[in-house]
This record gives C-alpha cells, structure tokens and sequence, in this order.
C-alpha cells in the first residue's frame, strides 16, 4: 500500500478562474527538465525564460563547459583571487557549508576525485581503455587545499589545483531557480522538475495537490511506496541505481566518498531529502548518503531533516525514516 505524504501547511489560495495546466520542457545540465504550471490559457509561452535561466546555471557552474566560470576558475593560477557572479558566488559557499557540516561527506573541492573515477567529462569510465584508479592514486587525488571566500569582494582563492564540482547541487539550485522565475511572473501553483529533483507550489486548477512519488531503487516495486503533495515543498534523491560502472564482479556508483576517496559502499540504495529548497535537498541527499545509514540518520536527527534512508541487507531493502518524515506521513 502506498503511503501518502503532506507538507505541514497548506495555503488555501486557488489558481485564477480559468487558468489550465501549460507544460515546458527541454534539456539543461546533461539532463531533461519539466515544468507544469496552471495558468491562464492565453497566457504568455514561457519556454524561452525558464530555458534561460538554467542556461545562465549552466554558464556560471558547469564543470563540463570549458568556457564556463567554474572552467576558468579551474584553471586559475594557483594563489589568485576570482571574482564571482553572485550566483556562483552563493552556490559554492553553500555546498562549503554543507562539507563542514557533514564533515567532508559532500565536498565541491573533490573534482578531482570525480573525474579519476570516470564521472567527470574527462576520462570517462565508459570509454575504451578506462581503468579504475587504484588506492594509492584515490588517495593522492583526495581535496586538501581549501577554496576560501572573500563575502565582501565576491570572490575566491584557487589555492592551486583544486577542481570545484558543483554537481551535487548545481541541480538542485537550477530547480529553485525556475521556482523562483516563476514566481517572479506571479505564478504561484506549480511543479518543476531537472533531472528528478522536484519542486512544487499551489494546486492544480482541480484543486488538487502537485502529487509525485518518491523515486525508488529499481527493485522496490511499487509496494509501501510514498507519494508526497508538492505544496511548497521540494524533494531530491541520490542512489546508487543512477549511474554506475562494472569492473569485473564490481559494481562503483557515481557517489565517490571525499573523505576516502573510494565510491560508497555503504549499503545505501538511496536517500531522499524534503525540504523547502531544492538545492539543500539536493546537496543533502548526496552528504547522507555518504554517510551511511547510521551516521547519516543521527545527522538528519539532529538536525531536523526529512530524511528516507533505504538500505540494502541480506533480507532486502530497508526502510529507515528520520522522525520529520515520519511526521510528515502522520499528517496525512
């Protein structure tokens, strides 16, 4: 049975008489986005702004743009200062934010590691001849100089070598940032989507909710799932099922542990955080999912996170719930 669940507050405003649900969509960050949103019939297309501003995401962020600003500042001299778009500037002292407070779960200085592993634009795993690093190269390529910021001038130091990889947010915040256009144009019902992380607001001219099921490893099926009203709210999910490689008789997913330098092997088949902001979401979801089922459950505890874990065990998958999920369920 599917288990439903419902943000805490519902706002009771309606979409105007009239409106129609109007989809969008295209491609952005190497992936597909979507938007739906109840508004007028003759309203205007809104296809060419919302492109736009995951256009501009792209070449503020992309680490598979050589021209983009995260290119240049990867290949900065070692020692000097960069300025910053704003948007660049923010993102990047947020995912700085979540490293120190994972303890280095989720590190945008760990490029490097990305790309030894084949999951960056170079040396990818699945062209001819790629290798897996052995430990002693992991190790080597491990984030130890630190990008410092300057909040006054905008900017940041490239100690030398590091290669930012804003990957495990730049999603998330290119999803807030249609939200936010969209907003902007005074629509205020509906759900946008970029490569599966998901955010919503208001209703649909029926009156019902933006419904969407949480993403499940592939071999959950669809039993003791949960569908969640995307009132407000945003939601992002990583698992070990997204993108992987086989070397042999092994099986390394796309998360590569910062800290050890190694793709996780923890037992997580996925994480799924809720949360108002997409990009914390998504960041989130990445550093919990490092951290284990256990480490990563006392950190959504503590910090009152709504967190699903879903762990794989010799007896199947296993569900864990941080207690802001399991409210979250109580309310339906």
């Amino acid at each position: 049975m599917r288990r439903v669940l419902l943000p805490h507050r519902i706002s009771p405003a309606a979409p105007p008489a009239g409106a129609v649900v109007r989809d969008y969509g295209g491609a952005s960050m190497g992936t597909s986005w979507s938007v739906r949103v109840a508004q007028a019939a003759a309203g205007p297309d809104l296809q060419p702004g919302l492109q736009a501003q995951l256009d501009d995401v792209v070449a503020q962020m992309s680490h598979w743009e050589a021209g983009s600003d995260l290119g240049r500042f990867n290949r900065a001299p070692a020692g000097t200062w960069q300025a910053l778009p704003p948007a660049f500037y923010a993102v990047l002292a947020y995912a700085l934010e979540v490293c120190r407070d994972s303890a280095g779960a989720c590190d945008p200085c760990a490029g490097a590691l990305v790309n030894l592993w084949g999951f960056g634009p170079v040396n990818r795993h699945d062209a001819p001849g790629f290798v897996p690093p052995s430990p002693e190269q992991a190790h080597a390529a491990l984030p130890v100089a630190r990008v410092k910021l300057d909040q006054a001038s905008r900017s940041a130091l490239q100690p030398g070598g590091v290669q930012l990889d804003l990957s495990a947010v730049a999603k998330g915040y290119g999803v807030d940032c249609l939200a936010r256009w969209l907003e902007g144009q005074g629509l205020q019902h509906y759900v946008v989507e970029v490569g599966g992380e998901l955010r919503g607001a208001g209703i649909k001219p029926d009156h019902q909710p933006w419904w969407v099921a949480l993403e499940q490893p592939g071999e959950a099926g669809d039993d003791g799932g949960i569908v969640l009203a995307l009132h407000g709210l945003a939601v992002a999910t990583s698992g070990d099922y997204r993108r992987y490689f086989e070397d042999g008789a092994r099986r390394y997913p796309h998360t590569i542990d910062p800290r050890s330098g190694q793709p996780i092997a923890n037992g997580l088949a996925s994480v799924t955080v809720v949360a108002e902001s997409c990009m914390a979401c998504d960041a989130w979801s990445t550093a919990l999912t490092v951290l284990g089922p256990e480490a990563g459950l006392a950190l959504a505890e503590r910090r009152g996170m709504a967190a699903r874990f879903v762990e794989r065990t010799t007896g199947g998958l296993r569900e864990h719930l941080s207690a802001p999920m399991r409210a979250m369920l109580d309310a339906a």
